[in-house]
């Protein structure tokens, strides 16, 4: 009898609480004393443990920057997923993905930079990763065209601060930082392209193992147009187009065989200074920092590219030409390092190949950490208004 009257209890229970549906509350997610936990010190909140959740990097906000420009950043990481000018080993349009899925960790402790004293996570800048420039793989024209266009959409949008500030654009403006994950090396032409509308000509730092400065018809053949631009060729058509500040542009990690000394003579011709590889083994890290600086100065936007074969095979095997008696992941770190204070405007990392990675990450990684150090610089120097303040002080001082 009792459980009959049990039974009947429960029953009447339930169809109470479900004729009251209508009146209730839905609970929106995760139950927030679960999972939105403040952490201890300098940091601030985690969503969840670093290796669940979707990948964005460095476990940023997303937001879809292309879709709609409601959101405002001082800093914007976007995808540009195309490999279709590689010459050997294809496989960077899965760069983006692999990167974001190589950066989960760097903010697990909080995410402040021990050596540059800063934390990108968490200062004055609004960083988000925008996803994917959506690239077509069966045209290279049209691809290159979405790239840039993508990335101008993003770059001319009023940042999150000092928007109303004098900044270095052509039209005076203060602009956002865009950080691209790359895709092959031919993604710097377009980018080029979409810095030189906002800002002119500018100052590169290349770190590649190639000079990627080659005229067309001695890289590829040049058999037509479309072939003639590829990631061997993209500095030269960036020379020929006047993207780049004359002779103050440089390259750092330099090791590859060339067709002969001429490739050296053309380089000089597109304006590049070279740092060859081998030179850390005479002049130090601290020489070729000091190299650096001396030739793009601490006065000019600046723009970083940065090929992951700057890496020794041994620290970074995914990517497309990968060449041995590279620099080891702690000494590119630290190169980067040293480039505090130069005005950097906008970055790329490419030829990150994840197919060929390890099963430990150790490309992806990689790529991921030195674009955390690009992100500290960025985020120390300020935003990018202080430009002018710095150049209107400087006039001061001399009157």
């Amino acid at each position: 009898m009792l459980s009959k009257t049990l039974a009947v209890a429960l029953l009447a229970n339930s169809v109470l609480a479900h004729g009251d549906h209508e009146h209730q509350i839905p609970i929106q997610g995760p139950h927030k004393a679960l999972w939105y936990n403040t952490l201890p010190g300098d940091g601030g909140t985690q969503a969840d443990s670093v290796f669940s959740g979707i990948s964005t990097f460095g476990r940023l906000p997303y937001f879809p920057c292309l879709a709609s420009d409601d959101a405002k950043y001082d800093i914007a990481f976007i995808g540009a997923p195309f490999d279709t000018g590689t010459s050997y080993r294809p496989g960077a349009r899965f760069g983006p993905s692999g990167i974001r899925q190589g950066s989960r960790r760097l903010n697990l402790y909080g995410g402040y930079n021990v050596p540059l004293e800063t934390n990108p996570f968490n200062s004055w800048a609004t960083v988000l990763d925008c996803g994917d420039i959506p690239v077509t793989s069966y045209d290279n024209t049209w691809a290159l065209h979405q790239i840039e266009e993508g990335h101008n959409s993003l770059l001319t949008r009023a940042p999150a601060t000092d928007a109303k500030k004098k900044g270095p654009a052509k039209n005076g403006k203060t602009l956002p930082r865009i950080i691209t994950l790359g895709g092959d090396h031919t993604i710097t032409l377009p980018l080029l392209r979409s810095i030189n509308r906002a800002y002119g000509p500018v100052s590169v730092i290349h770190f590649d193992s190639h000079l990627d400065t080659w005229k067309p018809k001695v890289f590829g053949g040049s058999p037509s147009k479309v072939a003639s631009i590829n990631h061997g060729t993209y500095f030269y058509h960036a020379a020929q187009e006047g993207l780049l500040a004359n002779d103050t542009n440089i390259h750092a990690g330099i090791r590859t065989t060339l067709s002969g000394p001429s490739d050296y003579e053309n380089d000089g011709y597109c304006g590049f200074e070279i740092v060859e590889a081998r030179e850390i083994d005479t002049i130090g890290m601290d020489g070729i920092i000091k190299k650096i600086r001396d030739r793009v100065g601490t006065t000019k936007p600046v723009y970083l590219s940065l090929d992951i074969d700057t890496l020794d095979p041994a620290f970074a095997p995914a990517t497309g030409t990968p060449e041995t008696g590279g620099w080891s992941t702690r000494e590119l770190r630290t190169i980067i390092r040293g480039l505090e204070g130069i005005n950097l405007i906008a970055a790329d990392i490419v030829e990150v190949a994840p197919a060929y990675d390890t099963n430990a990450e150790h490309t992806t990684m990689a790529a991921a950490d030195a674009l955390y150090e690009i992100m500290s610089l960025m985020v120390k120097k300020g935003p990018l208004s202080k430009m002018i303040d710095s150049s209107e002080e400087e006039g001061q001082t001399e009157m």
